[in-house]
């Protein structure tokens, strides 16, 4: 069914009337009407507001959904212009519209996927997950957990593993690419807001390497070593569901701002060193990094051995840190947002300084 257009950049514009022809159009519902819905916030997006719709219909119709779950821009205007500057909000649309049927892993089924490019209003409307199991970033997780994040990081990366037309995207390749000047032009004083607001809560050894990245993102922009595919950027624990829809499937993976064409094992690393407690991380990474390229070659990758998904592994650690850093400057300042982010970039600290990973690029 066609309609009219369905962007609504604002939760508390979705009314009754909206949703009914966003869910018909979506071939979600035939002929049953929406009379009233409920609206809670859920996740902990940093860059976009989430919300859970419980929905009520003038009759029952068999399959139409009780609940759906949508996704707007961040109200805090902060967290807006990081999604707009750094064009997330354009990555994300595009990815449900375009590529998340091209890969393996799980996402929500998209039921609206609408952006203005002027502006960067959005509306995604997805079905709803639940029951599920929340990760955690602040909690971590069990190394059990770790394996089925990996499993499924390998059902992304896999299907279009050097798959080269990906470089002729213009919101996955293009657009970001033209980024990394300005994220390295502002690099140094993000790097010096940081240390002002962290300055003797974050180890000095720590804060030595974070003064680093500037010559460390220099020297990873330039190398062209490893395989590209479609990476997430931001596999981490809040991004996640487990057990999904009451254990219909493992795991489900949301928030896809960041997606880009990059090296796999970049999300590997960065998972398990915010995931993972580094006492957890040094036990069994390697049998991780293992069981990641096992699935890779499950999937039907070749020519990419294991002792090179390990040295990927270990060189990609920087990426943790460079998150960690430039996303406590870049959204709305909260204490959760802060034990996160210090969380993140100690993690990955101790990553970079266990494998050696300044040995492979200075």
């Amino acid at each position: 069914m066609t309609g009219p257009p369905l962007l609504a950049p604002d939760a508390d514009r979705i009314d009754a009337d909206w949703m009914t022809s966003a869910l018909r159009q979506s071939g979600a519902l035939r002929e049953g009407r929406v009379v009233s819905l409920t609206k809670t916030p859920v996740g902990a997006g940093l860059v976009g507001d989430s919300f859970r719709f419980d929905l009520t219909y003038q009759a029952e119709e068999p399959g139409a959904p009780s609940s759906v779950v949508g996704k707007f821009p961040a109200k805090d205007p902060v967290s807006r212009k990081s999604g707009s500057d750094h064009i997330l909000y354009l990555r994300e649309v595009s990815f449900y519209r375009e590529m998340a049927k091209r890969v393996d892993i799980r996402t929500p089924k998209t039921l609206v996927a609408e952006i203005d490019p002027e502006t960067d209003d959005f509306t995604l409307i997805f079905e709803d997950l639940g029951p599920a199991r929340q990760g955690d970033q602040l909690a971590g997780c069990s190394p059990e957990d770790a394996s089925t994040a990996i499993c499924e990081a390998a059902a992304l990366h896999a299907p279009l593993w050097g798959v080269e037309s990906l470089a002729n995207l213009d919101w996955l390749a293009i657009r970001p690419a033209t980024l990394q000047p300005m994220v390295l032009g502002v690099l140094p004083a993000i790097i010096g807001l940081f240390q002002d607001r962290y300055q003797g809560v974050l180890e000095p050894e720590f804060m030595a390497l974070v003064q680093r990245l500037p010559e460390l993102q220099a020297k990873i922009g330039q190398d062209h070593s490893a395989p590209r595919t479609v990476q997430h950027a931001d596999f981490r624990l809040d991004n996640i569901l487990f057990d999904v829809q009451g254990g219909t499937a493992p795991m489900a993976t949301l928030d896809w701002q960041t997606v880009a064409l990059g090296v796999g094992a970049c999300d590997i690393a960065y998972f398990l060193s915010a995931g993972l407690s580094p006492e957890d991380r040094r036990a069994h990474e390697k049998d991780l990094v293992g069981l990641y390229h096992r699935e890779l070659v499950k999937r039907g990758v070749k020519d990419y051995g294991l002792e090179e998904a390990w040295r990927d592994y270990r060189r990609y650690t920087v990426h943790g840190i460079l998150m960690g850093v430039f996303s406590a400057l870049s959204v709305e300042r909260t204490e959760r947002g802060d034990a996160l982010f210090l969380k993140m970039t100690r993690g990955a600290c101790e990553q970079a300084r266990d494998l050696d990973t300044l040995a492979f690029w200075l």
